[in-house]
């Protein structure tokens, strides 16, 4: 096998222009086309989605807290009348929708926060087609080919769009990344994480995104085929890179945390950020600086590979055989 350091190395020169490489000219294109962004104006964001917590914590930050002046949540729209007025008091949201599109002429930016990644695209759509630029919460959608769909849509029109693991799009992340690449001859990867196969809100696809991307951005998201075991609630996950590395996911189910292990010659080590996490934090820095300058900080390749993963992981949980990673 070859070594990991050189592979590591490669996949990291273009991080000095941007947290994940942009994957072709076309998304390039798609970033910088428009000139007319929020860059220092106000920014007034809708929030499609209330069931999560997110969402009043969003309006927390924004309004309450204040940590980027001039961003606000304006609107709320929620699953339920209760959970909608719920994230608006939390919040300090002022206006409730009845109908999505009520906030279409009333919004600068839009955040997509449903539980369930199946709902993600359909409500989104309508703004992205508005020139809207949109937060999707992760995971980003639940299927490929709407997602290729969608993103080409994005893409086409030069509307910024990005969705991301919370986990993911941090410091700690981007730091053990950074140690990733002076060290020789990983052989394996373990990473602990919670995930409920079982979740009402799309099983592995609902935490399993907090155990995958992280692994994808460290170590390249260009996976070959997964494999789930499980034991009722409890399980894992094997994942092949397509250059060899073998990554095992384990599933807690008693844990709140993730961790992640590399075994070298030196040893079993475990991987460990030396950053702090930045106030506000590197995730919700990212978002925002995109609904200003309009530069997505992910590429839409990377989006899909991801989504990727989470599918043929689905389809291995209910198989409980090796599934190809099909994008």
């Amino acid at each position: 096998m070859n070594s990991r350091r050189s592979f590591i190395k490669t996949a990291g020169k273009g991080a000095a222009f941007s947290a994940i490489a942009f994957s072709s000219p076309s998304i390039l294109k798609a970033q910088f086309s428009k000139k007319s962004f929020q860059n220092g104006k106000n920014i007034r964001i809708g929030i499609i989605g209330a069931e999560n917590s997110h969402t009043a914590g969003y309006g927390k930050m924004f309004n309450v807290e204040k940590k980027f002046p001039g961003v606000e949540v304006k609107y709320v729209w929620g699953e339920t009348d209760e959970f909608a007025k719920v994230a608006a008091e939390k919040g300090s949201i002022p206006n409730i929708v009845k109908n999505q599109k009520d906030m279409l002429g009333k919004i600068d930016a839009l955040i997509v926060d449903h539980r369930h990644p199946k709902y993600h695209l359909e409500v989104a759509t309508p703004f992205v087609k508005a020139g809207i630029p949109t937060f999707i919460d992760k995971p980003f959608c639940y299927r490929v080919p709407e997602g290729k769909k969608f993103l080409a849509m994005a893409e086409k029109l030069g509307t910024p769009v990005t969705s991301y693991s919370s986990i993911a799009q941090s410091n700690a992340t981007f730091d053990i990344k950074a140690q990733l690449q002076s060290m020789n001859n990983i052989s394996q990867v373990t990473r602990y994480g919670p995930v409920d196969l079982d979740s009402k809100y799309g099983g592995v696809f609902f935490y399993g995104v907090h155990l995958v991307q992280p692994l994808l951005y460290m170590f390249g998201d260009d996976v070959e085929k997964v494999k789930i075991t499980r034991n009722g609630k409890n399980g894992s996950a094997n994942m092949v890179f397509n250059d060899g590395l073998f990554a095992t996911m384990i599933f807690n189910t008693e844990h709140y945390g993730w961790e992640t292990f590399v075994e070298t010659k030196d040893g079993i080590i475990e991987m460990k950020s030396r950053v702090k996490e930045s106030d506000p934090a590197k995730n919700y820095v990212d978002m925002v600086e995109m609904f200003r300058t309009g530069k997505e900080p992910r590429s839409h390749e990377s989006i899909l590979k991801c989504v990727a993963v989470l599918e043929a992981l689905e389809k291995s949980a209910d198989s409980e055989n090796w599934e190809k990673v099909i994008i």
